[in-house]
């Protein structure tokens, strides 16, 4: 619609600049001006030929009608009323639309353009609930399930960046994440006063990336937040209008990033020798490219099944238990609640994820099949930790494809029968005999619980401070 708007607006500055009406130019170039004017308003597609006639009868070129900038300011705000007007969110008011007439002042375009900028601002904020955010990661999760967890096109497209750049073999340095920002006309910039709530910002009339001095605790180093940066350009990312659409290009740069740190083609050559030697580690795959062990154990989700022929589950679990991060294709029943969502929910105490955190030596995986409803699997768990918390990083596959990997001889074996709350969830008969009745506990308020995300241009994001930073940092 926009580009036929643009389009349109053009044809009608250079009729006018020509000084013919539309029965004038219809004549011309054998068309009624009443189709003529379906064309200018953006009702109607012209076809080439109709094109190259009425560019030869006003005297222009046919790129000059075809470039997508608006002939004039008061052509932009015509354009982009039209665009409001074909909104969603101003659909779903059930009003009429307000076409612009000649007449109209300028004054009064700029007003119905506000409001409808207001309007659409609103539609953003309101949906960046905590409700509306767990939908939409829950629908990505089962959307990304579909797929087995890898992207093609995105593939293509790191390993398109990393021959631009000469990358071939090794971890992927510093250096080749600054050649690849050259080669797109981007500068990295180091500052200590990033926006609290924001990992990188770029500024686009510069061509400045700002990235902390430092790693983030946690494991997101700065290779990751530059690629991911970076990807935003390479993927044409716009100002996200939805939360489904920020998760969305959020999983996107994360997935571009790992692509890059982890090739395509030495992650599974990597990946099929050890499979070939029966010594599938985590661990191997995350020191071979100097990345997480989170990264490693998230990359392998994406390659497992397209490359290595083997369904596999990956879970981020909090000390408390709580589900932060979840991906499975093998059958394994994570807890959800009524919605569909696993974020926030118990994991059982049965499992890996949490009996991980029981063990005095930290510093090596932890192996353990668990008998579950669903099946036996087979599950290697690391402990990590972030200035807040300690949490751990499970990897695992069905009870078939144990044989695969370093530490299918684990003697470690449970049974759960999660979500059954006689499993874990219930205290035994006779604690609760005990204690029922005799306990009183202060409980621990998560603070993220009660703290809304700002609500601004981009989901979590202060806009004040961050326009605020780019300011200070504009003259420098």
């Amino acid at each position: 619609m926009t580009d036929l708007v643009t389009l349109g607006q053009r044809l009608r500055h250079f009729r006018t600049q020509a000084g013919l009406t539309l029965d004038e130019l219809g004549e011309k170039v054998g068309i009624a001006g009443s189709q003529l004017s379906l064309m200018e308003n953006g009702r109607r597609e012209p076809r080439l030929s109709l094109l190259q006639s009425i560019a030869s009868t006003v005297g222009t070129e046919v790129t000059d009608l075809l470039d997508p900038t608006p002939p004039s300011k008061r052509a932009a705000l015509e354009i982009e009323l039209e665009k409001h007007q074909h909104s969603a969110v101003y659909a779903g008011l059930g009003l009429p639309a307000l076409r612009a007439s000649r007449t109209m002042p300028d004054e009064t375009l700029d007003a119905l353009i506000g409001l409808h900028r207001e309007l659409a601002r609103r539609a953003r904020e309101a949906i960046a609930t905590p409700e509306e955010a767990r939908r939409a990661n829950t629908e990505l999760r089962q959307h990304m399930r579909t797929q087995n967890n890898y992207i093609a096109e995105i593939e293509d497209l790191a390993t398109e960046q990393l021959q631009l750049v000469g990358h071939s073999t090794g971890a992927l340095t510093h250096r080749s994440v600054n050649l690849m920002a050259k080669r797109l006309g981007f500068e990295l910039i180091y500052v200590s006063d990033l926006p609290h709530s924001t990992r990188s910002v770029t500024d686009l009339e510069t061509g400045r990336i700002y990235l902390p001095p430092a790693s983030i605790p946690g494991g997101h180093g700065l290779r990751s937040m530059a690629l991911q940066a970076l990807a935003h350009r390479l993927l044409g990312h716009h100002e996200p209008e939805s939360y489904a659409e920020f998760l969305k290009q959020r999983l996107e740069i994360n997935y571009f990033a790992a692509a890059c740190l982890m090739p395509l083609k030495q992650s599974v050559d990597f990946l099929k020798k050890a499979k070939a030697e029966k010594n599938l580690a985590i661990e191997d795959f995350r020191d071979a490219f100097g990345v997480t062990h989170e990264a490693a154990a998230l990359r392998f989700t994406n390659l497992a099944t397209s490359h290595l022929d083997m369904t596999v589950h990956f879970l981020r679990v909090g000390e408390d238990g709580a589900l932060y991060k979840s991906y499975e294709n093998d059958g394994l029943k994570l807890p959800t609640d009524v919605t569909g969502s696993t974020e926030g929910q118990l994991v059982c105490r049965k499992w890996s994820a949490r009996l991980a955190f029981e063990r005095t030596n930290r510093t090596t995986e932890f192996y353990q099949y668990t008998d579950t409803p669903a099946g036996t699997y087979w599950c290697s768990t690391q402990i990590g930790s972030t200035a807040a918390e300690e949490f751990s990083i499970t990897f695992g596959v069905p009870f078939a494809d144990a044989k695969w990997f370093r530490g299918r001889e684990t003697t470690n074996r449970k049974a759960s029968t999660c979500p059954d709350s006689g499993c874990c969830r219930r205290p035994s008969k006779e604690l609760s005999n005990r204690w029922a009745s005799k306990s009183w506990a202060s409980a621990r308020l998560h603070a993220h619980i009660l703290s809304p995300l700002p609500s601004g241009t981009f989901p979590g994001v202060d806009d004040t401070e961050l326009y605020a930073f780019l300011e200070a940092h504009a003259g420098n």
